[in-house]
């Protein structure tokens, strides 16, 4: 039968090295481990609440959306995690809803969106942070509209790039995507993209 350290040592390696405080609290294992653990150096703590196995690279991306379950991996993120955008942003854009309330250390790792509650979750997958890990991110249908909701707020290469991209790598589900489009109010300017684009 495995001890506490030896748990909190299997979570870590099954989520890639990344442990946070709210696991062992899941599990019911005493925070005090993770201390134990840190001082017999079988764990190195990053920041609160969010320890790394000495051997791994910390997962920014899985530990930002563990710590802020409500932030969806969005825009220059989600395109550059659907290959529609070859750079990796500096950091990383994320969408809320509107009200969320954002702490200073979240603004400052992130490029933050609001949208009105009942389109946060409009076009929301399960995908793969750069390391593997599951993210919840928006898909590629989602992902170009918001590319044009937020033209003005995006570095004008990448969103020229990021358009091309999508359309030459995909082929989108029209219906969901103007769907999508009539919802967030886009239809319009996408039809227009699209016409010039295809």
């Amino acid at each position: 039968m495995m001890n506490y350290s030896e748990k909190i040592k299997a979570i870590a390696q099954g989520q890639s090295g990344t442990v946070l405080s709210s696991d062992v609290d899941e599990q019911g294992i005493a925070r005090i481990y993770l201390s134990r653990m840190v001082e017999a150096g079988t764990l190195q703590r990053i920041g609160a609440g969010v320890y790394v196995l000495p051997d791994f690279l910390e997962d920014e991306m899985f530990i930002l959306q563990r710590k802020y379950p409500a932030a969806i991996f969005s825009h220059e993120t989600a395109l550059f995690l659907h290959e529609c955008s070859d750079r990796a942003p500096l950091v990383h854009s994320i969408t809320v809803p509107s009200g969320y309330k954002v702490t200073r250390s979240l603004a400052e790792k992130s490029k933050v969106y609001y949208i009105r509650n009942e389109f946060h979750s409009l076009g929301l997958i399960e995908g793969n942070s750069a390391m593997g890990n599951s993210i919840h991110l928006y898909d590629v249908e989602r992902s170009l509209c918001d590319l044009i909701r937020s033209k003005n707020r995006m570095d004008i290469q990448v969103f020229s790039d990021a358009l091309k991209q999508i359309t030459k790598r995909y082929t989108l589900d029209s219906m969901r995507l103007f769907d999508y489009a009539r919802a967030l109010k886009v239809e319009k300017i996408l039809h227009t993209y699209l016409e010039v684009l295809i």
